[in-house]
């Protein structure tokens, strides 16, 4: 049997050291490309995958009255009449009828004060008098008598059937029973002054309404010490607040520098804070003649020309001081959106809307002035607009809102 030849199995290290050189070399750029596309990839996702960077806008709902408007003012609502109620009596309060938010009329009894004392001194104030009115009748009947005795007397003296003396006595009778009469009605008098006196103290612990009103506050409660000015410890002044809520008005400060812009009956628009879509008509009621140093603003007092049940005394306000009145029309919101929102596109005016990060061509019908705001109809109250567009913003373009 032959002897194999093993020198063809050798394997050359040159040739395997060259190989594996080139191998690495390779896979190294592979490494390397994929590296760069990641880095790219991570770039272009930081950077917004290409979107333009804009800022953005609101389209709002704005009321044409903006743009007749020679003078805004803020102001809060008060009362042109209202009371603290109380009572010149002293005493524990034993009744209360009304609470917070109670309508009243004038001369309703609010409250009422322990008066048992004053009632029974105005009991025996009326039982004087009824016996000052019976004393009277019998003097009356006593005066009757007298004059028919002195009557019968003259006759019979006259036939001389009676003497002088006789005659004199009749008189003097007469004349006793008229000063009789008329010194029972002086002690009428007096007890009528007496039933009024304690009359007045029995009212004085009834506390009535002075004007048909509301009752704003409840300051005092059952079992109270109630006095005039509150003066002793633990006692109550005034027992109720209410106001008259026909007399609402707005007080507003006006800089004494705008003063020129404002005269008696002009027409205003009140805005309350409380209620924002709420605009009610009213007019300049008076100009407070006196300037307050310290702010350097005049007072000015703006009634209402429409009434609502919502408005309450203390309530913030806005007054919108108007060149002319409204018409009805212009009472009612519009749509509108800064000028800068509005470019032209193929001679059209057109907005861009903002949706999901994507810029909408949208195209819109410019109005009126409205204010610092321009009227426009195509869009919504709401929508987010492009602020500024550029030439590059286009249809479907991928934005990317400027943080501000």
């Amino acid at each position: 049997m032959a002897t194999p030849d093993l020198s063809k199995l050798t394997i050359s290290r040159e040739q395997k050291a060259f190989s594996g050189k080139k191998g690495g070399r390779r896979k190294w750029w592979i490494i390397g490309i994929v590296a760069i596309v990641l880095v790219g990839a991570a770039v272009a996702m930081s950077s917004g995958g290409g979107a333009v960077q804009v800022e953005s806008g609101i389209v709002a709902s704005a009321y044409p009255s903006q743009a007749i408007t020679a003078l805004n003012a803020t102001g809060r609502v008060t009362a042109q009449r209202k009371a603290a109620v109380s009572t010149k009596a002293t005493g524990r309060l034993e009744f209360l009828g009304v609470q917070e938010g109670s309508i009243v009329k004038a001369g309703d009894v609010l409250a009422r004060i322990e008066n048992r004392d004053v009632s029974a001194t105005q009991d025996q104030a009326q039982a004087s008098l009824r016996a000052a009115k019976a004393n009277l009748e019998q003097g009356m009947a006593e005066l009757r008598d007298a004059e028919s005795n002195l009557k019968r007397s003259e006759d019979l003296a006259n036939k001389n059937f009676i003497s002088s003396a006789t005659l004199d006595g009749a008189k003097a009778r007469y004349d006793k029973a008229k000063a009789a009469v008329a010194s029972l009605n002086g002690a009428i008098g007096v007890a009528e002054a007496n039933v009024r006196a304690s009359g007045v103290s029995v009212e004085q612990t009834l506390i009535r309404a002075p004007f048909d009103g509301v009752v704003l506050t409840k300051n005092a409660n059952v079992g109270d010490i109630i006095t005039p000015f509150s003066s002793a410890a633990d006692s109550k002044g005034a027992v109720v607040n209410m106001a008259d809520m026909s007399t609402l008005e707005v007080e507003a400060d006006v800089s004494e520098i705008s003063l020129s812009k404002i005269s008696v009956a002009q027409p205003v628009e009140i805005q309350l804070d409380a209620f924002p879509d709420l605009r009610l008509l009213g007019k300049v009621s008076r100009i407070v003649p006196t300037v307050d140093r310290s702010k350097a603003t005049v007072l000015v007092k703006v009634e209402f020309v429409e009434k609502d049940k919502r408005v309450l005394p203390d309530m913030s306000a806005k007054v919108s001081f108007l060149s002319r009145e409204l018409k009805a029309e212009e009472r009612k919101p519009v749509t509108a959106a800064q000028a800068a929102t509005i470019v032209k596109r193929d001679g059209k005016d057109v907005m861009f809307l903002i949706d999901n990060n994507i810029a909408k061509l949208t195209p819109v019908t410019v109005g009126a002035k409205v204010g610092d705001l321009m009227r426009v109809s195509g869009v919504k109250p709401g929508d987010k607009v492009v602020l500024n567009p550029s030439e590059k913003l286009k249809d479907g373009s991928a934005v990317v809102i400027a943080k501000k």
